[in-house]
């Protein structure tokens, strides 16, 4: 019980889970933004490619 009234009081716990919680939700925002420009990439990747092969032949 101590250990509780402790943590209750300490703020960098709380501090710390803080920080844990922004680095997820940046983590998300990153994923997702990857993820939209994922298919744009292959798309564009696989036009290049096929315009070199155009090119070689």
């Amino acid at each position: 019980m101590r250990i509780l009234k402790y943590l209750r009081r300490d703020e960098t716990a709380a501090t710390a889970i803080e920080y844990g919680l922004i680095a997820a939700l940046i983590a998300v925002a990153a994923i997702t933004a990857m993820s939209g420009m994922g298919s744009q990439l292959k798309s564009t990747f696989t036009k290049t490619s096929s315009s070199m092969s155009t090119v070689n032949s």
